[in-house]
Parts: C-alpha cells; structure tokens; sequence
C-alpha cells in the first residue's frame, strides 16, 4: 500500500540542473560567457586590451563550455542517481578535467609566449571550478526558489482545477437517468469517480499519454450525459505514441475548455477534434473547437486555462515546450508540443 502523504507535504526539488534540458544548456552557456566578460572588464584598462583578452580567452572557454557540456549530458544520468552533493563534486571534477586537458593539449599554442608555466594550468583550472561552483550554487537556488512552496503547491493546484460547475452538472445528469437507465448512470458515476482520483491523487510530474487519453474519453462520456447529440468528437490517434509521457491532467482541462467555451454556447453543438501524434520536434496535442460566440462570452475563462497550461509546462520543460492558441471566427484551436519522453528514458536521465 502507498505511503500516505498529507496534502501540505511537498516533494524534495532536483537541486541538480538537468543537463539534457535545452533551458538549462542555454543559461549555462549566458551566463558562463557573461561571468567572463565581466572579470575580463574588471581586468583589462582599455577596449583594445578587452577585445585581444576576450580572443585569447574566447580560445580556451569556449572549447572548453563545449566539451563540458557534451560531457556532462553523457553524465547525466550517473549524476542524477547520486546524492547533490556527490554529483556537483563530480560536476566539478569534470569540468576541471577538461579545462586542464584542453589548456596542456592547446595552450602553448594560445598563450605562449606570454603565459607559460604551471601557474597557468592552476589559474585556468581554478577558474573553471569558480564558474561551475557559482552555476551551480544558482541552479540550486533557482530550484529551491520554485519548489516545494511554489513548484509542489502549483502543481497541486493546477492538477486539481477541474470546475465546480462540472460536478454539480454530473450529478444533476446521473439523477436525470438514473431511473430509466441505471447503468448508465452506474457507468458515469464510475468515470466521475475516476477523473476526480486522477485529480486528488499524489502528484506526478509525467504520466502516459494512453492513460491520459483513456481519463479524457471518460471526461466527455460524463459531458455526453448532459449534451447529447450536441456534443461530437473526432480523435485522430493513429500516429500517437502510446508510451510518451506528458503532464496529468493537460488534455482534460483542454476538453473542458473546449465543452464549455465551444460546445455548451450553440444550441446545435459542435465538433471537438483532437489530433495527437509524433512529429520530429516532438509530441504535438491539438484540440479545436468552435468558436462562433466563444470569444465574445468566454475570453477571461481561455485566458485563465491556457495561463495554467502555460505555466506548468514552463515548470516541467522549461524552453522545450511550445504552446499556441489560434481562433478565427469560426474555431478556436490550441497546440501543444513538448518533448517526447518514454518511462526508459525517463529513467535514464
């Protein structure tokens, strides 16, 4: 059986950066470039001297950002099974490794005559281990800064954002039936019950993408009860990945949207497509409905939802997620794409 977690009890934040993620690659190489220039300004008298200091250092860095970070994405699934720690001491070792290796292998060719000797190797080393040591004091407080208190709490909140409104017409619904067809008013119950479980359970970053799509068809066999015949919807899953992993509860909020904000308004209902599939830059997920009063009624409410969506993706994939809404006066439409990743290789990062 599960330990039992309270709902106030937060999960220890990934103090280590993940080195495989495109947002953290991109703040390594900013602000390793911009902690350079800045000790080469405080150095240097004049902008000559600046820009023959920032060739000749350029020379050595950036050979050495590179290779660190090819480094350190092989690494990172060694790092992240160890204690922080353990895996920013050996962040550390690596980086120093490369800068002495690079600086033996080239850096007679680059600084002599005007630089020799070991006190070279020291100085460069030293200063490769001050700018790891000081990313990841930054990458620590950056994690500490949005969680548990703000990454945990939002996600929670965010997970569990079904409407109110959703229950009492569920309930309202089943009654209708209950009498004339108490299996499907059994069946419906059933499916309530799962989507509110799914939406109370312990939080998960990643959940599989068929689950996902299983919880979503519940959602709208609920909605059905209500909407009959108004409500339609056509999945296009034939190139889906089953396997892929994507946040809980983002399809069901996206539904519901699409019901409330497309459906509910036309009195001769509508169609809600869904496509879900692979492509190269990932795993996209559209839903379009329509939209002919949509936008004049609902704006606030498309906000709000696609500002939740927005911001839980930022917090799980950081750069590598995308998300766009289109309307025009007939439909509204929302893209999502974020990576594709699987439970194995999940496990290996």
């Amino acid at each position: 059986m599960p330990e039992t977690r309270s709902i106030n009890q937060n999960i220890p934040p990934k103090l280590l950066p993940d080195f495989r993620n495109m947002g953290t690659v991109l703040r390594i190489v900013l602000l390793t470039n911009a902690i350079a220039l800045l000790v080469l300004i405080s150095q240097t008298g004049s902008v000559a001297g600046l820009q023959n200091s920032l060739l000749q250092g350029s020379a050595l860095l950036q050979p050495v950002l590179l290779s660190s970070l090819l480094a350190l994405y092989a690494l990172n699934s060694v790092f992240a099974r160890l204690a922080y720690w353990q895996s920013a001491a050996g962040v550390t070792v690596v980086v120093a490794a490369i800068t002495l290796t690079l600086d033996v292998l080239a850096g007679e060719v680059l600084f002599a005559p005007y630089d020799t000797g070991l006190f070279r190797y020291a100085r460069h080393v030293l200063a490769s281990i001050s700018i790891a040591l000081v990313l990841l004091a930054y990458f620590r407080m950056r994690a500490l800064a949005l969680a548990p208190a703000r990454h945990e709490a939002r996600l929670q909140a965010l997970q569990a954002r079904i409407r109110p409104h959703f229950l009492f017409n569920t309930i309202n619904a089943v009654l209708s039936i209950v009498r004339t067809d108490p299996k499907r008013a059994e069946t419906a119950l059933e499916d309530m019950a799962d989507l509110f479980r799914t939406a109370m359970a312990e939080p998960q970053e990643l959940v599989e993408l068929a689950k996902e799509v299983e919880l979503a068809k519940q959602y709208l066999a609920i909605e059905a009860l209500r909407l009959g015949e108004r409500l339609k919807v056509h999945w296009e899953t034939q190139d889906m990945p089953p396997d892929a992993l994507i946040p809980p509860l983002i399809l069901q909020p996206l539904l519901e949207n699409a019901v409330y904000h497309g459906i509910e308004p036309l009195p001769q209902g509508g169609v809600i497509e869904v496509s879900l599939y692979l492509d190269r830059d990932g795993l996209h997920l559209e839903v379009r409905n329509p939209s002919q009063t949509q936008i004049a009624l609902h704006t606030n409410g498309n906000k709000m939802a696609l500002s939740n969506i927005r911001e839980r993706l930022a917090l799980l994939f950081d750069v590598e997620a995308q998300y766009q809404a289109e309307h025009d006066a007939e439909h509204y439409q929302v893209h999502i794409i974020i990576p594709y990743v699987t439970i194995k290789a999940q496990s290996e990062i």
